[in-house]
């Protein structure tokens, strides 16, 4: 039986990456409807446009809906019918939320608690939270805000477990390759205009998954759920320097500048902590990590045998498999964004070799504006040519 047939699904923060690939994947699907929940208007109306534009006999089936996760009025006025809810509003900027650690805590706790306090009230059904690798063994602002999210999570999910109606869950995932405000998209920035790209440390190591991988896990958590649970993608890393690399393998290699780790920054990631990995169950791709369902009153539980708190080791950027340049590349190939700019790049020649020819066939002079162009003429040059 299809669980999505005549239901409405509400997403928060739905203008951002996750929310515009979720409706690559569920548009087309038998949702009655899908609501988008942010506070961009200009964002909003963009997406509004967009699916006009691309999908015409679809778009009428998203509604928009503004307002902000910290403000709980919004948020119930948006959730009144709502099924299902994929829950991806966030502050997930690192060196942000160092400044301004009290904007993290509005948006990732208290917003949290609002949306799944309204949730609950409304009769939601399932509801799959996004949270992050930072959340586990938090160094930094963004982390702490993330883990005290997971933790209202938890707490929400017991409460709704008890009135048997809403299932609530959790899914933890590393770095969204492409995703709004991540490097790699100020990488190849920095490629097309001619800078070294700027590479903080190296040596250090991150998860990588594509926002199609994102939208996997997060319908795998929603099939798959009890309440409570924490779902993880077992999911491929490299090292940053390899990053840069791949990068610099599909667009042009402009050097590398080390600017030095960031306010927050850790050198590697984890994903799954060592006390979690202990109670986690290997369902193939991902991990489920079952909520502790105990109460307050622990003495009424007897463990027999060895008492055992932790895992040998926690799951991590550093110890899962990691990507060589090549194997970079092949995934960096995996996303949307990738494969739109290689596109992009290959117009942008073809049309810069026919104004060439044009040029020549005019008899005008090319100029060699630099001499590591190959004598092509820069955009600038082809303009000013061909106002002549």
């Amino acid at each position: 039986m299809n669980k999505f047939k005549g239901k409405t699904l509400l997403i928060t923060g739905g203008t951002g990456s996750f929310g515009h690939a979720v409706l690559k994947h569920f548009l087309d699907s038998d949702l009655k409807e899908i609501r988008i929940f942010s506070r961009d208007e200009k964002k909003q109306d963009d997406m509004r446009h967009e699916l006009q534009a691309n999908h015409p006999d679809l778009y009428e089936k998203v509604k928009f809906y503004i307002g902000d996760v910290r403000n709980i009025q919004s948020v119930q006025d948006a959730m009144v019918g709502v099924d299902y809810i994929f829950h991806a509003a966030a502050l997930k900027q690192v060196p942000s939320c160092e400044f301004y650690p009290m904007e993290a805590v509005r948006t990732n706790v208290i917003g949290t608690d609002n949306v799944l306090h309204a949730a609950i009230a409304e009769g939601v059904e399932r509801i799959v939270c996004l949270s992050t690798d930072k959340a586990a063994y938090p160094i930094n602002a963004m982390g702490t805000s993330k883990a005290m999210m997971e933790k209202v999570i938890f707490a929400n999910a017991r409460v709704a477990a008890q009135r048997g109606k809403t299932v609530i869950c959790c899914t933890r995932y590393g770095n969204v390759m492409a995703s709004r405000g991540s490097v790699i998209p100020l990488f190849v920035e920095q490629i097309k205009n001619g800078h070294p790209i700027t590479i903080t440390d190296p040596n250090m190591t991150r998860f990588l998954m594509n926002l199609d991988e994102a939208v996997d896990l997060v319908q795998f958590a929603f099939e798959h759920a009890n309440p409570g649970d924490l779902f993880i993608q077992k999911a491929d890393a490299s090292t940053i320097g390899d990053l840069a690399k791949g990068v610099q393998k599909l667009f042009g290699d402009t050097g590398t500048r080390i600017i030095g780790t960031r306010h927050g920054e850790k050198l590697y990631e984890t994903l799954m902590t060592r006390e979690e990995r202990l109670r986690a169950e290997d369902m193939g791709d991902y991990y489920r990590v079952a909520a502790d369902n105990r109460d307050l009153n622990y003495d009424k539980f007897v463990v027999k045998g060895k008492v055992e708190t932790m895992a040998d080791e926690a799951y991590t950027s550093h110890n899962t498999k990691r990507l060589d340049v090549d194997g970079v590349v092949k995934k960096l190939l995996t996303t949307d964004y990738v494969q739109e700019e290689l596109a992009k790049r290959l117009v942008d020649s073809t049309e810069e070799k026919k104004t060439v020819e044009k040029l020549e066939s005019m008899g005008t002079k090319i100029l060699k504006a630099d001499k590591n162009k190959d004598n092509k003429l820069s955009k600038e040059e082809v303009k000013a040519v061909l106002k002549k």
